[in-house]
């Protein structure tokens, strides 16, 4: 061996025994029967984009506590009453403040006059009556102690915050901007405009708050071209531009996940979770972000339970609420399960859009991708689902899964029209592939039902401290630092 020495290789032989390890399991010759028929009841004749044109075009954009959403939170739980599941919950958790996005106007008045392409950020209060109106300052270091030090140069003006600089050292820099905003307003500022980084004006729904906390000042974001514009103008002088935008705002607001369940027919009291969110920005109709994945775990459920018998574990079927705020419905869930989080032996996610399926992402773990091999090789490779990726994210709803160490998989698909879309009010079915769709569903209800038949657990549930050294590998730590999930 030409490159390790034997005490080298003791150690490396030693940490493999002592590493949690997955146990290969090549499917049975039921699971692959069951998946053909699973896979066969979804491709040919399927309900998915059913589900998903009656999410789209009966309640719109889904924004978390809106009205839209509530209806759209029983519809999901009749669907799953009507495919024969009889396990089918409200579970609420509470949101610090409720928000519906109202009309917006803006222009600039000086030093030239012209209308701008605004809109109010997700969360933030509504202007005063009458609107807002300054010189810009802006701003690229949003140190607190260094904003206070400006005091003076910011009262009665607008900022506008140089977002590249912000974000120029990695995406920690979110996690400032909060407690910045709290400092602008200390320090007199009027409001925060951002400016957006689509061609054309065309603007982003999102939010700088991770958890649904409301502004302490207005803040609006313009389109990329008038906010270059804007660069250009400050270059040479004075910049001053007016908006408002009058937006409802409320206090704590119920929302509701809806949880469906299949009782396993033998190890009953294990279970895995097949989720996406049930929420969207409100620009378009959220049908890739993520009506998409909702349709996937409705079809999913129906297909699933109407198998001749249920799997060995018992499966869940989540909707969650609130993540486009911060993964608020999954992390009240996973608050709310605790005590049987060691029971859990996988959290599937699909939250990626209906692009063309590769496979699962795997979220950086190796045990988890060795003991997936066997059921992609056998049951997935055909639906163009073979692929397995080590990505690791923590943007969607099996973060807080993953972060009690639980096994996680993450839909894994093509997403270059994904990106041209999300959070758009170009967000529509018709941006929806069927065929891709039904594809992406076949491989999460193949995929849970193999794992759910496993004899042994897919893989192991992480300790705290090997979670820590899976975070800092996949180099999530900073953010999850930065936004208060991991200390």
């Amino acid at each position: 061996m030409n490159a390790i020495t034997r005490p080298a290789l003791a150690f490396v032989l030693l940490a493999a025994l002592l590493a949690p390890q997955a146990i290969a399991q090549q499917p049975t010759a039921d699971t692959q029967q069951a998946a053909a028929r699973l896979a066969g009841s979804i491709l040919v004749g399927g309900h998915g984009m059913k589900y998903l044109e009656d999410l789209t075009d009966k309640f719109g954009g889904r924004l978390t506590g809106s009205s839209a959403y509530n209806r759209s939170a029983e519809w999901a739980a009749e669907q799953f009453r009507a495919a024969g599941i009889k396990n089918v919950k409200l579970e609420s958790f509470t949101i610090p403040n409720g928000w519906e996005r109202g009309y917006a106007r803006g222009r600039m008045t000086a030093p030239v006059e012209r209308h701008l392409f605004i809109e109010s950020l997700g969360w933030a209060p509504s202007t005063p009556a009458g609107g807002v109106r300054g010189d810009l300052v802006k701003v690229s270091d949003i140190d607190q102690d260094k904003i206070k030090a400006q005091a003076d140069h910011l009262k009665g003006h607008i900022v506008i915050l140089d977002l590249a600089a912000v974000f120029a050292h990695g995406p920690a820099g979110f996690g400032k901007i909060p407690a910045a905003f709290k400092a602008f307003n200390d320090a007199g500022a009027v409001a925060v405009v951002v400016g957006d980084f689509e061609n054309n004006n065309v603007l982003n729904a999102f939010s700088f708050d991770w958890g649904a906390h409301t502004n302490p000042l207005p803040v609006a974001q313009i389109g990329m071209e008038d906010a270059r514009l804007i660069d250009r103008l400050l270059a040479s002088g004075a910049v001053t531009i007016e908006f408002e935008y009058q937006n409802k705002v409320s206090g704590p607001t119920t929302v509701n996940n809806v949880v469906a369940e299949i009782p396993g027919r033998d190890s009953a009291a294990e279970w895995l979770i097949i989720g996406a969110h049930l929420d969207s920005w409100d620009y378009g109709t959220g049908a890739q972000d993520n009506g998409s994945g909702a349709a996937m775990v409705l079809e999913a459920a129906r297909a699933i339970a109407a198998m001749p018998q249920p799997p060995r574990r018992t499966i869940r079927f989540a909707l969650w609420g609130g993540e486009e705020q911060g993964l608020l419905g999954s992390a009240a869930y996973v608050r709310a399960h605790q005590a049987e989080m060691a029971r859990c032996v996988a959290v599937l996610n699909t939250d990626n859009g209906a692009g063309h399926p590769k496979g699962w992402k795997v979220e950086g773990r190796q045990d988890v991708e060795a003991a997936m091999r066997d059921i992609s090789k056998s049951l997935l490779a055909d639906l163009s689902g073979g692929g397995l990726s080590q990505e690791a994210s923590f943007d969607t709803d099996h973060g807080h899964f993953m972060l009690e160490g639980v096994p996680a998989l993450d839909l894994w698909v093509e997403m270059e029209g994904y990106g041209k879309i999300h959070h758009k009010a170009s967000d529509t079915i018709d941006k929806v592939n069927a065929h891709s769709l039904a594809l992406g569903t076949a491989i999460v209800a193949v995929t849970a039902y193999a794992i759910a038949e496993r004899e042994q657990r897919l893989a192991p549930r992480l300790e705290r401290a090997a979670v820590g050294n899976l975070v800092k590998k996949t180099n999530l730590e900073g953010f999850l630092k930065a936004i208060g999930v991991w200390n």
